[in-house]
């Protein structure tokens, strides 16, 4: 337990400490490396919760452990509603925290669409997270690649 005055120090999660964020990251770290190859891999750091007795805080954050955003659902892999959480909602999850984290930290739209140079949105198609582009107001908006495929697509800057 901390304060909120304190300046707790975050740790690195160790793998096989949350098996479903280890997976999911490791499908995000494939369109991190395929769309950003000089980035290094994201990772995984845990912070205690402000509350004695609750589960910690976990974030997705770049190699230097820098983040921003919101933590990843408290008590994963446990959500908030006490609900099971699929492998699809935990990729979802991680995704858009990866997205956060490298949009804002890096000051750049991430991922990109390499057709219509424009920052895609997670979204849902047939039961699976994927990348969607607006299309530039021309053309109709579109999957890009479910998440984890970028580099099926993706043909460089």
């Amino acid at each position: 337990m901390y304060t909120p005055f304190d300046n707790p120090t975050p740790r690195q999660v160790q793998p096989g400490e949350y098996p479903a964020l280890d997976e999911a990251l490791a499908v995000v770290n494939r369109d991190v490396a395929a769309t950003l190859p000089d980035q290094g891999p994201l990772r995984l750091m845990a912070l205690p919760h402000w509350e004695e007795g609750e589960p910690e805080n976990v974030y997705v954050t770049l190699p230097n452990g820098e983040w921003w955003g919101n933590e990843l659902w408290a008590g994963f892999p446990d959500s908030p509603r006490k609900e099971p959480l699929t492998a699809l909602a935990a990729v979802a999850a991680v995704a858009e925290a990866a997205q956060d984290t490298l949009t804002e930290c890096l000051w750049q739209a991430w991922p990109v669409c390499t057709v219509h140079d424009l920052g895609m949105h997670l979204g849902e198609a047939e039961g699976r997270p994927v990348w969607r582009c607006a299309g530039a107001g021309r053309d109709p908006q579109h999957v890009r690649a479910a998440v984890g495929e970028l580099g099926t697509v993706h043909s460089g800057r």
